[in-house]
């Protein structure tokens, strides 16, 4: 069965080619296509629905259907089970359809007495163009091969749509918008800019999809593969030689440039009669698929990856945008669904902005943007369907928004807000050397958070007094390997010394949750954030943490080193965290190796048990930092990447405040240092009312220090300790419009 079925197969593809090759045009073609498709699989309805307009799906052509139906028979997205098809992107398979969950009978089309029901969604790299239907009386389910077989002539068919092959017939694509649109995402890196829209991914036209000499298609794919795994080598090459980080983002991107699974695919459909461009394409519209379906963090991250492999190689197959920069506008905003890491690099600076379709705060690419702080805008949905090369787009990063096309309206106010900008960052640049000293004589040291060698430089340039929180996970996640300890020894003597002796507080491996390293096996916990992770996995796996701790020691090399364990939550997790370090310094001492002059080692307070600990746990600690991102999730029971519940909570809630306030009274009662990390820290009315409850230390992103100290060094915060009580005696919940209503006064 599987070799006639091939055969028949390629046999369809090649009827296809003849057909789509022919002089008809538009709904004859198309009707065509439905005829070819129905006699092939011998089946009574082949029908072909395509999108008129984004949630609008139209039946454009039909065989066995009543023919009055075409152009008039609609429905909405996820509606029946073609809708159904075409919102989940999965193939639906039954012999009895009208007991299928959400059926839907359209009495115009006469398909009563059809039982049984295949649909394919209609895809290109991801975008859903319509559905392939058959149908039949008999009830059956259609074979896995006879599946496939659609799948392959579905993927025909949306190359033949996107060349205009049907044009004529009725059926409008989902059009891009020409009217200004409002685009919102999430936050992945601060900062505003206006430019034009340059397309990550300009569009590589499939012209040949369909193949009757396979191994002329093998030999083309073969050294198109060779070519990209060069190119891969040689970037990687120069990466090493120049930024040691990007090489490890680079080691991981060759590792699925070599897989063979990958290989063995796309020769497969080679075989069953597409071409190789086809194929690639094939397997990126199925990663994209799978993308879209996967809740698995890690598993998005890797087929990112591979997505950005197979627009490499297309260009390669086709020949058309190998020089992605050729076109590229003076002020470019990159525009993608996503990028990976390749790519990103290649561009280098130049880009202005950046606004992804989909994306994550973790990603490589959004490490590589935050590393050279350029804004970058995620998940925002459309983006890729609305924009077109050259398109004036806004990018504010401080409120993850992008407006595409604004109206002069807008374009005004945005240009005003970067002007205001300018005007503040000469004045903050004006205080970077001064305290940031309030009017009542307390001053507040202000500290950067960072986790690569590229964010050092905003040390000096921010006017921060230190680093308050250094990510040691990332160089962890960019590799396809357990780094070896003298490689992170070798890192984090880079740190200390481009730290020119201010003091850099290291936070040990926290992994787990939204963070996996690719070769740690990844665990199906129903709620990662509250499981293994950070100084659990650490206290689980004592190696890898006696290993980051000794490699600490040695890059201190007699210098001073602070050291602070992750999600620690109780006493007992501390001081078997603290075991481990005095295990590591014993060791070391063993081996003759110089230690530290000075060992400051911490803990993060990032649950609200810890502010309840025992006494004892104040007074063996160091110092504290008040990890507030992770702090405020728990305390609300509100997940910080759940868009629809974490902004129902104000970190100026007076519960919250309660809670800083009486840690801020513990560590004073016991001379322990305390700090508050995160990004509440940088918000400058929220760093005025930590001020104002007694933390004398704040670590935030580089950018912000400026606004947080202008702010602070011009208030006296024993009045503002006063708003805040008189609003608390009120009954309000929070605090924050007496402060702001305050403020309108002061500054």
């Amino acid at each position: 069965m599987p070799h006639r079925f091939e055969s028949e197969s390629r046999k369809l593809l090649g009827r296809l080619r003849a057909a789509l090759a022919s002089d008809t045009e538009g709904q004859a073609r198309l009707n065509k296509v439905v005829e070819l498709i129905g006699d092939s699989m011998q089946t009574e309805v082949c029908s072909i629905y395509l999108f008129r307009d984004a949630d609008t799906l139209e039946l454009c052509a039909t065989k066995g259907l009543q023919e009055e139906a075409v152009h008039q028979t609609r429905m909405r997205l996820g509606e029946g089970l073609v809708g159904r098809t075409a919102k989940n992107r999965t193939v639906i398979n039954t012999a009895d359809a009208p007991a299928e969950k959400g059926f839907r009978y359209m009495p115009e089309t006469g398909e009563e007495r059809f039982s049984s029901f295949c649909g394919v969604p209609i895809q290109r790299l991801g975008e859903v163009l319509g559905v392939l239907v058959v149908q039949s009386k008999a009830a059956r389910e259609y074979t896995p091969d006879e599946v496939y077989a659609l799948e392959i002539v579905a993927m025909v068919i949306a190359e033949m749509t996107e060349l205009g092959a049907f044009v004529g017939a009725g059926a409008a694509l989902s059009a891009r918008h020409q009217q200004p649109v409002l685009l919102r995402g999430s936050i992945a890196q601060e900062g505003a800019s206006e430019g034009q829209v340059f397309l990550h991914e300009p569009r590589v036209v499939v012209t040949n999809p369909i193949s009757d000499d396979p191994e002329t298609e093998h030999n083309r794919l073969v050294g198109a593969i060779d070519e990209l795994r060069q190119s891969i080598d040689d970037m990687l090459k120069g990466a090493r030689s120049v930024d040691p980080e990007q090489a490890k983002v680079l080691e991981a991107y060759r590792m699925f440039a070599n897989s063979g699974s990958w290989l063995r695919r796309m020769k497969a459909d080679i075989e069953n009669g597409l071409s190789a461009e086809a194929a690639v394409e094939k397997e990126q519209s199925h990663a994209r698929a799978r993308m879209a379906r996967s809740g698995d963090a890690y598993l998005r991250e890797r087929l990112h990856d591979l997505d950005d492999l197979s627009n490499r190689l297309l260009r390669i197959l086709t020949g058309q945008g190998v020089d992605l920069q050729a076109d590229m506008p003076d002020n470019p905003i990159l525009v993608a669904r996503n990028i990976g890491p390749g790519e990103l690099l290649e561009y280098g600076k130049k880009i202005k902005g950046i606004v992804l379709e989909e994306g994550s705060v973790g990603s490589h690419a959004t490490i590589v943007a935050r590393a050279w702080a350029i804004p970058l805008v995620i998940n925002a949905r459309g983006v890729t369907r609305e924009a077109l090369n050259g398109d004036t787009i806004l990018v504010d990063g401080e409120q993850g928004i992008a407006h595409l096309r604004p109206d002069e309206t807008v374009l005004g106010a945005f240009r005003d807000k970067i002007a205001m900008q300018t005007r503040a960052q000469e004045r903050y640049a004006s205080i970077r050397d001064l305290k940031a000293q309030a009017k009542c004589g307390s001053v507040v040291s202000l500290h950067m958070n960072a986790g690569l060698i590229a964010d050092l430089p905003s040390l000096e340039g921010s006017g921060a007094e230190g680093v308050g929180l250094f990510r040691t996970e990332l160089q962890f996640l960019v590799r396809n390997q357990m780094p070896r300890r003298s490689e992170l020894s070798a890192l984090y003597a880079r740190v200390l010394r481009a730290a020119n002796g201010k003091r850099v507080a290291f936070r040990t491996l926290d992994i787990g949750s939204d963070k996996v390293l690719p070769y740690m096996k990844p665990n199906d916990e129903p709620n990662p954030a509250m499981g293994w992770r950070a100084i659990r996995v650490g206290l689980d796996k004592p190696g890898v943490l006696r290993m980051q701790l000794q490699a600490l020691l040695r890059a201190a090399d007699g210098a001073p080193l602070t050291v602070m364990f992750p999600f620690i939550t109780q006493l007992s997790e501390f001081r078997a965290a603290r075991a481990e370090m005095d295990k590591a310094i014993a060791r070391e001492t063993k081996l003759g190796h110089t230690l530290p002059s000075a060992l400051e080692v911490g803990a993060m307070l990032e649950t609200p048990s810890l502010a309840f600990a025992p006494e004892a746990f104040f007074e063996e600690v160091d110092f504290l930092s008040i990890g507030g991102n992770d702090l405020k999730q728990f305390f609300f029971a509100a997940d910080r990447e759940n868009e629809r519940v974490r902004k129902r909570y104000d970190t100026l809630d007076v519960s919250f405040l309660s809670l800083i306030e009486q840690v801020v009274k513990r560590c004073k009662a016991t001379n322990t240092h305390l700090s508050f990390c995160g990004e509440d820290a940088g918000r400058p009315v929220e760093a005025l009312c930590f001020a104002a409850l007694g933390l004398r230390t704040l670590s935030m992103r580089p950018a912000s220090i400026g606004p947080v100290k202008h702010l602070l060094r011009r208030v006296n915060l024993d009045e503002v300790k006063a708003v805040m009580d008189e609003a608390i005696a009120k009954g309000d919940q929070s605090v924050r419009r007496a402060v702001a209503d305050w403020l309108v006064y002061q500054v």
